[in-house]
């Protein structure tokens, strides 16, 4: 363990820092981390009305392994990069190194913004679940505002979360471990519950069914509206739920053997989320078979529980969603801390000198708080429902902002590897001449969901449309175009004359002499 210990804090000086955060974490809460945030009881609940209301069927049983498939091969790109350069600036380390500064930058905020992004909608979706829990123990509860309810629960949640990352380090590694096993016989219980609850179930016909709820194209199911825009918006639910993995790269200077293990944990947690994902997303599609029950509720997977099981079976699985979401946003918080803390401390974001503070435990306190204090900004909008409808178009749009910064993120060091070549200097795990073409297959499809995720959500959202509203409009293209503007003038008319990327922690002779 000592020489496991001198080995990671020798590479990180080569790398120019010093080992200032608590390296405790094994391969095992390596992957951990990256499998909560996953999380197939988060995103697989969450989202599922997102491709039930656009693709039906089809979008989840087809589009999930097809999707999934896409971004393994990320994972594969990105667990090459994280065996050369395990840090805990992660992506934005690895485009500064292969890059330019300029690329470090971007990379960075979009990176941040991302991580943001997904600590929001995780705590929002636990808030939901566990709204509609405790109202099925509380009639007065279940009568009340559910928007309020649910934006209250939310801001305690991310309290906890903060709270649990600042006081509880060792535990933080503990609860990644308790959280891998949550999933995986949480997610078993909730199959074993929708094989055996039900009185009937769907048919495998009914896996190919297509549904087009989503208001455009008058509801067909076929043509280039239904295959060309629907559909595909029906894959965020994949793409949203299978995110968050490059959390193994944050936490790799806390990760012993992080060279190996960051870069396995990081495209396992990938390739096992898509596999008990699929087969949660299945129990849940034969087990609609009240599909009007269903799509009475504008898809949420909540009804499926509710009108196929008795009462006692489906608030269970609301138990074990809610629980599973609550682990899964307290890993968020610590990858969005530790990616805040990182880009910090290379001067990046303002105040960057109270971010990159680390307190007596070595933790980044200050970088968790005001991590947390964003999220809750941005998820102010979800107080406002579009009209007839139970669930905010907010909660969509900060799913896509986080989808679309994560993957942005990615896409710059992929495309840098790429570019490097042969020049690129692999760590232990690498994945050989096969680097070209799934980097090729990574950057093209970032690119393209990229683009489908800050299109309109819904009609009412369509500037121009007849039924207009403020409140159906997906705001992902706003905040997001808002950020690439803003960080691009701020490097244009500052950063570019100070900001130099990664700023060396040691000296040269220090990263040289091997720890005694």
């Amino acid at each position: 363990m000592a020489q496991a210990l001198d080995d990671d804090a020798q590479r990180l000086a080569e790398l120019g820092y010093k080992q200032e955060l608590s390296r405790t974490w094994s391969g095992f809460s390596n992957f951990a981390i990256s499998f909560s945030i996953i999380s197939i009881l988060a995103g697989c609940f969450t989202t599922f009305g997102q491709a039930w209301n656009n693709g039906g069927p089809l979008a989840i049983s087809v589009g999930w392994p097809l999707i999934s498939a896409f971004i393994l091969i990320i994972g594969f790109c990105m667990s090459e990069l994280v065996s050369a350069y395990p840090t805990a600036g992660g992506i934005y380390w690895w485009a500064a190194k292969l890059g330019k500064p300029i690329h470090g930058w971007f990379t960075g905020w979009l990176n941040l913004v991302g991580l943001i992004a997904v600590t929001a909608s995780v705590d929002y979706g636990c808030a939901t679940f566990l709204n509609i829990t405790i109202g099925r123990f509380s009639d007065s509860w279940a009568k009340g505002d559910a928007l309020r309810q649910t934006f209250l629960l939310f801001a305690v949640i991310l309290v906890l979360h903060a709270l649990i990352n600042i006081y509880s380090h060792r535990l933080i590694s503990v609860l990644q471990n308790v959280s891998v096993w949550w999933h995986v016989f949480g997610a078993a219980a909730v199959v074993l519950i929708l094989i055996f609850g039900p009185s009937k179930h769907q048919s495998i016909s009914f896996l190919f069914e297509r549904f087009n709820n989503s208001g455009f194209g008058d509801g067909t199911t076929s043509g280039p509206t239904f295959w060309l825009y629907v559909l595909p918006l029906g894959f965020l639910l994949t793409q949203y739920t299978i995110t968050g993995f490059d959390a193994c790269a944050h936490v790799s200077e806390e990760t012993h053997g992080a060279a190996k293990t960051a870069a396995k944990g990081l495209w396992q947690s990938i390739f096992y989320s898509a596999i008990g994902g699929w087969i949660l997303l299945l129990a849940f599609l034969f087990a609609a078979t009240d599909v009007d029950a269903v799509n009475k509720e504008f898809g949420f997977v909540g009804a499926i529980f509710t009108s196929s099981l008795s009462s006692s079976l489906a608030t269970v699985i609301f138990g074990i969603s809610t629980i599973g979401q609550f682990f899964c946003g307290m890993s968020c918080v610590t990858s969005m801390s530790r990616m805040t803390y990182a880009f910090s401390r290379d001067g990046a974001v303002p105040g960057w000198r109270l971010w990159s503070r680390v307190d007596k435990n070595r933790t980044p306190v200050n970088a968790i708080i005001g991590g947390c204090a964003v999220a809750l900004l941005i998820t102010l909008p979800a107080l406002y429902a579009p009209p007839g409808s139970a669930t905010p178009v907010a909660f969509l749009a900060v799913v896509s902002i986080a989808v679309i910064g994560l993957y942005l993120a990615f896409l710059i060091p992929i495309w840098l590897r790429l570019r490097a070549g042969d020049s690129f200097q692999p760590g232990p795990w690498t994945l050989g001449g096969k680097y070209k073409v799934l980097g090729w297959i990574s950057v093209v499809e970032i690119a393209i969901i990229s683009i489908y995720f800050i299109l309109p959500i819904a009609p009412a959202g369509v500037p121009g449309n007849k039924d207009f509203t403020w409140t159906s409009v997906n705001y992902a293209p706003i905040a997001v175009g808002a950020v690439l503007i803003g960080i691009a003038l701020w490097w244009a008319l500052s950063a570019r004359h100070w900001f130099t990327g990664p700023r060396r922690t040691v000296d040269d002779a220090e990263a040289a002499e091997p720890v005694a």
